[in-house]
Parts: C-alpha cells; sequence; structure tokens
C-alpha cells in the first residue's frame, strides 16, 4: 500500500504543476494579480509531493520491497544500506524521479529567493519550469512509473545493483550532475520569461546570472566527481574517455561557459541579447540531450538506463516540445533584442564574443561526434566508431586558441582598446610564459613533451594575464588591501575560476603526455620497476564483504629504497550476480598517483597485474574545484543582495504612502 501513495503523490504533484503552467502565465498575461501570486505555493506544493514520492521510493529500497519492479530490478537482500538508498538512482525511473524532484527543489529556491523581481517576471519563470514539470511527470507516468509493482508473485531476492556502481563515486556523482543539469532550466525559464514580456534590457539578465552561475558550478563538480570516478574505478588509469554519455555533460558545460560570460556583458554593456537567449536555450537542450542519449535505447552502457524506444520518442517530444517552442518564441521576438551600445573590433566584448564563438563550436563538434554514430546505425543498420582521435583533432586546437583569447580578454578594456596598449601589457607576459613551459617540465619531470610544453605555457599565460590585470585594477589605490577590498566578489570569482582552468590544464597536458604504465606477471617476492618506483608482489589473501568474496594483493612500494607503503587492489566476485568486479589501489600525491590494478590468477602463484604512474592527475579535479569555487564566488556577489535589498526597501515605503493616504 505505502508505494500506492507514492504514485498519488506523483499525481498530486502533476495536478499543482498544470495549474503552475497555466494560471501564473495567463495571470501575467492578464494582469491578474491573485493567478500571479499562485505561483509560489504551488512551486513550494509540486516540491512536497515529489519529495514525499521520492521518500516513499527510498523506504522501498531500505526495507527490501521486491514487489515494486525497480526494486527487483536495482537492489538485493545483500547489498549494503548505502548501496540500497543509492539504488534508488541506479535505474532509469528512480533517477528520472530524482531528476524532477531537483526540479522542484530549483523551483523552489526561485520562489523563496525572487522578493525583488516584478511578480509578472517571477509568475512566468516559474509557470515556465511548471510546464517542464508537467512534461517530465506525464513521462513518468506513461512510460517509466517508479512504483510499478510485480504481480502476482514478486521475486524472493533482487537481481542486484551493477557492480560498477557499488562505490561512493556513484553516491555523490549523479545526484551532483543531475542538480547542475537541471539548473540550466532555471535560467532557460529566465529567458523565456523574458522573451514573453518583450522586455530584453539588462536587468533579466541581472537576475538570471546568480542562477547561471551556481549552475555552472554545480555542473563543473558533477563532471569533475564523474571524470574521478571513471579514474579509480573503471581499472584503465584514465580520466576522460569520450564516451557516448560523457559528452552531454561536456556539451552542457560549454554552452554554460559561453552563457555566463554572454550574460555578464549583456547585464555591464547591453549588448549580445540575443546571443545570451540563444545560449540560455542551447544549455537546457544540452541538458536533455544527455537524458534523451541514456534513456532512448540508442545504446548500451554502464550509465545508460533504459533501453525502451518508446521512452526515447517520449523524450524527444519533450525535446521538441520544449526547445522547438523556445526556438520558436526566440525566432519571433529576435526583433526586439537590439544592442544599446557599440563597440569596436578591439575590445573586451569582442574578445568574450570569440570566446563565446569557441565554446560553441566546441560544443557542436562534440554533438555530431556524439550523436552521428546513432543516427548512421539508425540510416544504414551499420555499426560506425568515433573515437578519441576526432575528438582530440578538433576540440585540443579550438581550446588552445580558446586560452589565448582567455588571457587577453580580462586585460582588454570595454568598448575600445588599442593595439599599443594591448602589446604592452602582454609582451612580458608572452616571453615569461613560454621561460616557465619550456623550463617548469624539466626541472620538476626531467622530461620534454612538446605537447606538454605547450599546456604549461598556456596555464602560465592564464594565470599571469589574470595577476597583470588585477596589479592593473589595485595600481592607483593609496594601500594595496583598500584596493584589493574595492575589487567586487564577481571579479574574484573569475580570477579564481580562471585560475582553476590553468591548474586543470597543467594536469591534463602532464598527466597526458608523462604517464607511464606496465603490465607484469609477477609471484610473490617479485618485483617490477617503472620509473624510479619499485613494486614488490608479497602474496595475497582471501577477503570477504557483506555481498562478495574475493583475493586481495599486498603489495609494497619503494622509491630510492624508501618506504613508501603497502597498496592492496582486490579482485572480487559478487554473490548475487557471479559477477568479477576489480578494486584498484591508488597511492594518491599532489605530483604524482601511484595505480595498481589486480587481473587474474595464473599458474604457479603469479597474478596479472597493471601498475601506473601519473604525474599530476590530481590536479585536475583541483582545477575543476577552483573553477566551481569561483563560479560560487561571483553568484554571490554583493551587489546582488544590494539590489535585491534597495527594492525591498522602496516596496516597503510605496505600501506605506498608500495606507497613509486618506481614503476618498
Amino acid at each position: 500500500m505505502i508505494p500506492e501513495l507514492g504514485q498519488i503523490s506523483l499525481i498530486l504533484a502533476l495536478c499543482l504543476s498544470i495549474l503552475l503552467s497555466t494560471l501564473p502565465i495567463v495571470g501575467a498575461a492578464k494582469d491578474n494579480f491573485i493567478w500571479m501570486n499562485l505561483a509560489r505555493p504551488l512551486s513550494a506544493g509540486i516540491f512536497v509531493f515529489l519529495g514525499l514520492s521520492l521518500g516513499i521510493l527510498a523506504h522501498a529500497f531500505v526495507t527490501d520491497d521486491f514487489s515494486v519492479q525497480i526494486v527487483a530490478a536495482q537492489s538485493n537482500s545483500l547489498l549494503p544500506m548505502r548501496y540500497k538508498l543509492t539504488a534508488l538512482w541506479g535505474g532509469h525511473e528512480g533517477s528520472f524521479l530524482l531528476w524532477t524532484f531537483m526540479l522542484a527543489a530549483w523551483m523552489l529556491l526561485v520562489s523563496i529567493y525572487s522578493k525583488s523581481m516584478p511578480l509578472q517576471f517571477v509568475a512566468r519563470v516559474l509557470g515556465v519550469l511548471g510546464i517542464l514539470c508537467v512534461c517530465y511527470i506525464l513521462f513518468m507516468l506513461a512510460t517509466s512509473n517508479p512504483f510499478a509493482r510485480i504481480v502476482p508473485l514478486p521475486p524472493l531476492d533482487g537481481s542486484d545493483l551493477n557492480t560498477a556502481l557499488q562505490d561512493f563515486g556513484f553516491i555523490v556523482h549523479p545526484p551532483t550532475l543531475y542538480m547542475g543539469y537541471v539548473g540550466f532550466s532555471v535560467v532557460f525559464a529566465f529567458a523565456i520569461a523574458a522573451l514573453l514580456s518583450g522586455k530584453l534590457d539588462s536587468a533579466w539578465a541581472r537576475w538570471s546570472r546568480p542562477w547561471a552561475n551556481i549552475a555552472w558550478a554545480i555542473l563543473t563538480i558533477g563532471i569533475a566527481l564523474g571524470s574521478w570516478w571513471a579514474y579509480y574505478e573503471l581499472g584503465w588509469g584514465g580520466w576522460w574517455a569520450w564516451d557516448p554519455v560523457e559528452n552531454p555533460p561536456l556539451i552542457t558545460w560549454l554552452f554554460g561557459t559561453a552563457l555566463i560570460h554572454s550574460l555578464a556583458v549583456t547585464e555591464k554593456r547591453g549588448v549580445f541579447k540575443s546571443w545570451t537567449v540563444l545560449l540560455a536555450i542551447l544549455a537546457f537542450a544540452g541538458s536533455l540531450l544527455g537524458t534523451f542519449i541514456t534513456r532512448s535505447g540508442l545504446l548500451t552502457s554502464v550509465h545508460a538506463f533504459a533501453s525502451d524506444p518508446t521512452r526515447g520518442v517520449f523524450i524527444l517530444g519533450i525535446l521538441g516540445l520544449t526547445v522547438g517552442g523556445a526556438l520558436l518564441l526566440y525566432a519571433i521576438r529576435a526583433p526586439l533584442m537590439k544592442s544599446e551600445l557599440g563597440f569596436t573590433l578591439v575590445s573586451r566584448e569582442i574578445f568574450l564574443l570569440v570566446n563565446n564563438v569557441l565554446l560553441v563550436v566546441s560544443a557542436a563538434s562534440i554533438f555530431l561526434g556524439t550523436l552521428f554514430p546513432m543516427v548512421y546505425q539508425a540510416l544504414t543498420d551499420d555499426l560506425i566508431s568515433i573515437g578519441p582521435p576526432y575528438f582530440n583533432a578538433i576540440f585540443v586546437p579550438l581550446m588552445i586558441i580558446l586560452f589565448v583569447f582567455l588571457g587577453i580578454g580580462p586585460i582588454s578594456r570595454w568598448k575600445r582598446t588599442s593595439t599599443e596598449y594591448l602589446v604592452k601589457q602582454v609582451s612580458k607576459i608572452a616571453v615569461a610564459s613560454l621561460f616557465i613551459g619550456l623550463v617548469l617540465p624539466l626541472l620538476v619531470l626531467l622530461e620534454f613533451s612538446v605537447a606538454a610544453t605547450v599546456c604549461v605555457i598556456l596555464a602560465s599565460w592564464i594565470v599571469l594575464t589574470m595577476f597583470k590585470d588585477l596589479r592593473n585594477k589595485v595600481a592607483n589605490k593609496s594601500l594595496l588591501w583598500i584596493g584589493l577590498r574595492s575589487l567586487p566578489r564577481s571579479y574574484y570569482g573569475m580570477l579564481l575560476a580562471h585560475i582553476g582552468v590553468a591548474v586543470m590544464l597543467i594536469g591534463v597536458g602532464l598527466t597526458t603526455y608523462f604517464s607511464s604504465e606496465r603490465s607484469v606477471l609477477l609471484g610473490p617476492g617479485e618485483e617490477v620497476e617503472l620509473g624510479s618506483y619499485a613494486f614488490m608482489f608479497n602474496g595475497h589473501e582471501e577477503i570477504r564483504g557483506p555481498n562478495y568474496i574475493g583475493e586481495r594483493a599486498n603489495i609494497s612500494v619503494t622509491k630510492n629504497d624508501s618506504d613508501l607503503g603497502t597498496l592492496f587492489p582486490e579482485r572480487r566476485i559478487y554473490l548475487a550476480t557471479g559477477t568479477p568486479s576489480t578494486e584498484m589501489a591508488i597511492d594518491a600525491g599532489f605530483l604524482r598517483d601511484l595505480f595498481i590494478t589486480l587481473g587474474e590468477e595464473k599458474e604457479g602463484g603469479s597474478w596479472s597485474m597493471t601498475v601506473y604512474v601519473k604525474p599530476f592527475v590530481r590536479w585536475i579535479w583541483l582545477g575543476a574545484i577552483f573553477m566551481a569555487l569561483g563560479g560560487s564566488i561571483a553568484a554571490v556577489d554583493k551587489r546582488y543582495r544590494v539590489l535585491r535589498r534597495r527594492k525591498l526597501e522602496k516596496k516597503k515605503k510605496e505600501a506605506s504612502e498608500v495606507a497613509l493616504q486618506p481614503a476618498s
């Protein structure tokens, strides 16, 4: 009976979503104060009922209610409790319920933190989000009911969660990724609300910027967590494989990166209005693309949830309705989006526009490489593979150009920048960057690689230009600390995010071109050397976990006869399904990782294994953390709070003046 309550909650959330998607929007059009004021309580009600539905489904997992189809398919009585809870998003139905609940959470946040915005605008924003809620809940009820029962005889036990998902990375990666994905729905709703109102001034860009920055920061962390999880869980020591399910988050992130920069220009200079609106639509479309790929049955992957083409058609319909409708509205309203100010060919506006174009072209190239094999197979019934060579050949050169402009942009000036000024600002920095790029890898790793050197040069270029810009901004202040305090948080957020890009670039370059690996067969007492490290196999022992059995190897690591500790890679067999799995052992360090995977036991007690030395790999995720922190700091810039407070004070003053007027 309890699962049926979850479905009733889902239906009630649908009813409230239908009201939210109609009454506030119609009220905004007719200037009906009562209907517009329904938007906020309706958003809260949807959040409550979807939260109740999600909680009831979680209860079914915790109590091993195998009469619920998704529980029987994704869980098992032997599964540890933490994985029973997170198995909720291990399947298609539960993950989509979580997705929709997160949309409701974003809606609730918008309703709470939008007091300073005009009521008509807020009603339209929440109404657009309500339309998305209607689409998602209808999709669940029509094709993906998370509370579907197995009747008349449910199984005695479940099939178990995919062994690759029984890991901490699965606990944190999908929810974070979904939260970032869904966050761009808010920015999409802001853009559509602005199009509906016909008022495409800088105000809507100012209201959208904090939401775009937060969504971008969360998505950055979500992608980084996925990269980190793939690195240590899949056993190949890599951090990005251009997988067709990895790519849509990156596409969305690239569109989102272009969007947050374009919003800044629209707010500050009143230009790029149409471009900014289009980017908001594209970022939202990227998030739906990821949903379509993983749930359409077009591919088989550890990431993919569904193999039912009906679901893919339904999601394609949602894509067509929302994105197609948005583009149609965009085409109708495009004549309203005229720039207020001009700028020359050498200006910060142009450099930011070039960066945006490069980001969009990069996203488009990844989109083409991801979707083309699926379209080709659908048309010809033949298989074709597009792998890393294609993506690297297109993406890497575009990023090199992007990073060059990333350094020039902050130093340049709005509206017009003289060429002489620009050359004077960057000439010494260019020389210093070349020197650092040539010398640093040789000093740290005692090796040379052209590609790695280019990465370090570009990273140095980004960092040095940012600090040059910081120095320029505080140069005329009497005291350094006064100058630093006078700069807004949004500037420090940009500074930290760009430094994060540089840190990640160093990690990518050095770990890609200086990593080493060796596959060996070792018996007890034997060792293998890799670089300056020696790995000795001391034997193995049998282990038993809550739902698996296996073997654990004991491998001691030394460097120049200095003991660095012991690593314990594992090979497991999960009892419910008999599925084998490997658990890597990693000695993590700031400058390098030592990575070991355990293979199979051979004759004579020898074991196959692969050892890796991966320099600076942690810098990839450290850079992502810096970027996410930068986005978050920019989102909480105090001027947004000042504007909100001033508008609230103005409203209170107007209300008090009305109250003091004598009755006629």
